[in-house]
């Protein structure tokens, strides 16, 4: 649903329109902040005595710190309120998951917090992820305050979901405001169970929810220097060089420093410097992308890193065609060149998914991973028909349900 103001225009996602009731304090006040073994003690008895599930969240520092450390967690549960556990000070929340064990966690992108619970050994048994539910929902927008406006009439503000949640001690309005995060998500989360049961979808979001739960982590990236933001306008091995030693420094000072890699240095000051391939510390600090004053301050380490890279000879250069992270294929962009029959089977597979996605209103992308798709087509089974087809998809992770839908479909895709 499209929300509007007066005048007809829509409202950008995640504002909720001026019908909406907002949502400005917590239903029991701002709870003081958990952050010694005693207070978690007195949670754990408190959410152990609750009922129902568990409405949960976690807020990090993207963009501030290195890493994706979590810097607050919140925890609400019918008879025992909201906690604000901060899991600097109590790191080990074992005790709080043991008393929980087989109550479901209630999440919006559980995805983004679970690595986070895990590593303070909160791990819940069974999710139910509300983004997640409205995706398959067919809901066009999923950020939590949009969803929150349009299934329950509520204003939920996300002003402060950017801010720096490593500062001591949290100011009180961002208290309130994860507090408020997880005011009604027990409640979101039984009328998108109820619409997606109306919708004979319901079974097909457990077995999403119970697939996030369950994720591994993902095998670090080969080469993560590759993802510099703008270095597809850099060409050759010498340059190419300078972009990886200048990550790796940064990368190293950030990790040193627990700052966020681009407050460090930004990535287009590493494409810049790539470009100018500057012979001497004058050189680079003239760079305007240099000029500010913490990259002059650190100028000596970044022209270390760029007179490395001048220095290595040539057959210790980077590759202009970078590796294949895992068992990824090649860009589908590059396929018609390669192999055009891989690019009709992807074409055709993609219009197949397409069309299925359109009769049943999931997205495409919830209905198979596209690298799981693009694995199909590039390497097809030796097994096109609907079975061997289905026997990959189930083998790359795919869901019965996603099996059911998608398996036939793309064997024709594949054949014809």
């Amino acid at each position: 649903m499209q929300v509007l103001t007066d005048d007809g225009v829509p409202v950008p996602d995640d504002e909720p329109g001026p019908s909406i009731v907002p949502l400005t304090e917590p239903a029991d006040g701002i709870p003081p902040v958990i952050d010694t073994p005693e207070a978690l003690a007195d949670a754990v008895t408190a959410f152990a005595a609750g009922t129902g599930p568990v409405a949960s969240d976690a807020e990090r520092a993207s963009g501030y710190r290195y890493g994706q450390r979590t810097y607050l967690i919140q925890l609400r549960r019918e008879g025992a309120g909201t906690a604000l556990i901060d899991p600097i000070g109590v790191p080990d929340l074992s005790e709080l998951s043991s008393a929980l064990d087989g109550v479901e966690f209630v999440l919006h992108a559980a995805s983004q917090d679970l690595p986070g619970f895990q590593e303070q050994q909160l791990r819940p048994a069974t999710v139910f992820d509300t983004e997640l539910g409205a995706r398959i929902l067919g809901l066009e927008r999923v950020g939590l305050a949009t969803v929150v406006a349009e299934l329950l009439g509520l204003g939920l503000a996300k002003e402060h979901s950017a801010v720096d949640w490593s500062t001591r001690p949290l100011p009180e309005e961002w208290l309130r405001y994860a507090a408020l995060d997880v005011e009604v998500l027990v409640a979101l989360r039984d009328v998108i169970a109820e619409r997606l049961a109306d919708a004979g979808k319901l079974d097909w979001a457990l077995q999403e929810f119970e697939a996030v739960r369950t994720a591994v982590p993902p095998a670090p990236r080969v080469d993560p220097w590759r993802r510099t933001s703008g270095m597809h306008a850099i060409k050759d091995p010498r340059r190419l060089a300078v972009v990886r030693e200048l990550w790796l420094a940064r990368d190293e000072s950030a990790r040193r420093r627990d700052i966020a890699p681009g407050r460090v240095l930004p990535d287009r000051a590493i494409v810049s410097a790539a470009k100018a391939m500057p012979a001497t510390l004058a050189e680079l600090v003239a760079l305007p992308e240099f000029s500010g004053k913490g990259a002059r301050r650190r100028a000596e380490l970044w022209q270390s890193a760029v007179d490395r890279a001048r220095a290595l000879p040539d057959r210790a250069l980077p590759s202009t065609r970078g590796p294949r992270n895992g068992d990824s294929v090649p860009p589908a962009r590059a396929w018609p060149d390669r192999d055009p029959e891989a690019a009709a089977r992807l074409a055709a597979a993609r219009a197949a998914l397409a069309e299925i996605s359109a009769q049943v209103q999931v997205p495409v992308e919830n209905l198979v991973l596209p690298e799981l798709v693009r694995k199909l087509c590039w390497s097809p089974p030796s097994n096109t028909d609907a079975a061997g087809v289905g026997d990959f998809l189930a083998a790359g992770g795919a869901r019965p349900w996603q099996v059911e839908l998608a398996a036939g479909p793309l064997s024709g895709a594949l054949k014809g």
